[in-house]
């Protein structure tokens, strides 16, 4: 693996911490917010984020994808309201270090074909699947709080997980 087990937790659990901060800027309004029909709102992509991360990583983990245990986990997720969402995402930080704590430097190397579509490394696959997954989904929610209006947020929300001012425009 091009990083270390500790690296690899640290940048899980820097993703779950600038998600956090994002979801911390969701109102009622923004909450519901859905683009269009057929996008997730952002309370349903909050929800496939309680599975998305652990699920991957026990694919990678087992050497395979469960899609029953996929589909039990999201249904669990689809029951809780923001509040339990906002837990078990904060409980992933601590789920991220179990899980990766399993792996050797070994199994990270070992190929799985986790969806039937050819075989990958497990390491980058967490690492594309699970962390590429975090940046793309926080973007999005992002993206969703600026359209409801939420012009204060900017780049170091987004990448930073901090709140900064902005910019003054000479």
């Amino acid at each position: 693996m091009v990083i270390s087990k500790e690296e690899l937790v640290a940048s899980l659990q820097n993703e779950v911490r600038i998600l956090l901060h994002l979801v911390s800027k969701l109102d009622e309004k923004s909450l519901n917010y859905r683009p269009s029909a057929t996008q997730r709102s952002s309370m349903e992509l909050l929800q496939y984020l309680v599975v998305m991360g652990p699920a991957l990583i026990n694919a990678a983990k087992n050497g395979a994808f469960d899609g029953a245990a996929w589909g039990a986990a999201s249904a669990e997720a689809n029951a809780m309201n923001f509040d339990q969402v906002k837990a078990a995402l904060a409980k992933h930080s601590e789920t991220y270090a179990k899980l990766i704590a399993g792996f050797s430097d070994a199994d990270f190397r070992e190929q799985f074909d986790p969806f039937g579509g050819g075989k990958v490394a497990k390491g980058p696959f967490i690492i594309n699947m699970v962390i590429g997954g975090h940046a793309a989904y926080r973007t999005q929610l992002f993206l969703y709080l600026k359209a409801c209006g939420r012009e204060e947020l900017n780049t170091m929300n987004l990448w930073g997980g901090v709140d900064a001012p902005m910019p003054s425009v000479s």
